[in-house]
């Protein structure tokens, strides 16, 4: 017969080994939801011809009920539209951001063009998603870049096209 010690010794160490187990497992789930190279190609190519084109800026997995996959685009007309797609790349919703950018200054494609190839730059290539004109202080342009690495990079810039900061989401 175990004694005392033993029965609630054991008991207690199953608990710990429970919420270690349950605590590795949140660790593996909570990570980055950002997708990479194939998948987010596929996933892409889904949302854009839902969309109809444009350019898509962020692709993630989703946990919501029935979404497979949560997509931006940036559509040809410059509207934003989040696109969410089931596990075979079926549109389960679409909806277009209604916020009010009409204050949001137009770049130029002269500046649009430098701005990408100094963001492109600054992070040693890849592909260049989304290019804003800022309202920050002393930050003229926002540029989000893919780098080859699957890794989204924010660089911002001054109004002479030079680096102010630049910050890596893994």
């Amino acid at each position: 017969m175990p004694s005392a010690k033993t029965r609630v010794l054991v008991p207690a160490v199953a608990v710990v080994a429970l919420l270690g187990a349950g605590g590795v497992a949140w660790a593996a789930t909570s990570g980055d939801d950002r997708l990479g190279g194939d998948e987010r190609d596929r996933v892409s190519a889904a949302a854009l011809e839902a969309v109809g084109g444009g350019t898509v800026t962020d692709v993630e997995t989703s946990d919501d009920r029935g979404v497979a996959y949560e997509v931006e685009v940036r559509a040809e007309d410059g509207s934003e539209v989040d696109v969410d797609l089931d596990d075979d790349l079926g549109v389960v919703r679409q909806e277009t951001d209604d916020s009010d950018d009409s204050d949001d200054r137009v770049l130029t494609d002269a500046e649009r063009a430098d701005a990408e190839r100094a963001a492109l730059a600054a992070v040693g290539g890849g592909t260049v998603t989304d290019v804003e004109a800022s309202d920050d202080r002393g930050v003229a342009y926002e540029v989000e870049v893919r780098a080859e690495d699957g890794s989204e990079v924010d660089v911002d810039l001054d109004d002479s096209f030079e680096v102010v900061s630049k910050e890596t989401d893994r």
